[in-house]
C-alpha cells in the first residue's frame, strides 16, 4: 500500500497509530466485558479480568514491543486511544464491583475504596509503564507475585477490611 493511499484512511500518522493501538485493546476489552457478563460470582470474575490485562499487556511487551509502546505514548500523550481503553477496563471493573457489593460477596461497600484498593494493589501489573519497567523480570515471576496481590485485595473486598 503507498502512502497516499494511506491517508486517503487516516488523515495523520498519529492517527494511524491511534487506529492500530485501538485494534490490538478492543479484544481485550471485548474479553472484560464478557467476564463481566459471566454468570461467576464477582470475585472469580475480577480475578479473571485483571489477570486477562496482565497477561494481554505482557504478551504484547514480549511478543510485539513496537505496538505496546504505540500504548506507552498514547499513555503519555493522553491520546483517545488510551483514555477509552481506561475508561473501558474501569467501567468493567466497577461493574464487577457493584454487583460484588449488591449480592454481599463482597463486605467493602464503599465502591470508590474498593476501585482504589484494586487498581492501587494492582498498578505495578496492569499499568503498561509499570510492565515496561519490570520487562527484564519473568513472566511467571511477574505473575506469581501478581496473583498473591489479587488475593489480598479479594480477601479485603471480601471482608470489608483493609
Amino acid at each position: 500500500m503507498t502512502h497516499a493511499n494511506v491517508y486517503r484512511y487516516f488523515p495523520s500518522k498519529e492517527a494511524l497509530f491511534e487506529e492500530v493501538t485501538a485494534s490490538w485493546l478492543r479484544p481485550l476489552e471485548a474479553r472484560l466485558r464478557e467476564a463481566a457478563d459471566g454468570a461467576d460470582p464477582a470475585y472469580d470474575k475480577l480475578e479473571r479480568m485483571l489477570l486477562a490485562i496482565h497477561r494481554v499487556y505482557r504478551q504484547k511487551l514480549e511478543t510485539d514491543s513496537a505496538l505496546f509502546d504505540l500504548l506507552i505514548g498514547a499513555l503519555d500523550k493522553a491520546r483517545g486511544s488510551a483514555r477509552k481503553h481506561r475508561a473501558r477496563v474501569q467501567s468493567e471493573i466497577q461493574r464487577v464491583v457493584e454487583e460484588g457489593v449488591a449480592s454481599g460477596a463482597f463486605a467493602m461497600t464503599d465502591q470508590r475504596r474498593a476501585l482504589s484498593l484494586i487498581f492501587d494493589a494492582g498498578h505495578r501489573f496492569i499499568h503498561p509503564l509499570a510492565l515496561r519497567l519490570d520487562a527484564s523480570t519473568t513472566g511467571a515471576v511477574l505473575e506469581a507475585r501478581f496473583e498473591r496481590i489479587i488475593a489480598l485485595v479479594l480477601r479485603a473486598l471480601r471482608s470489608g477490611r483493609i
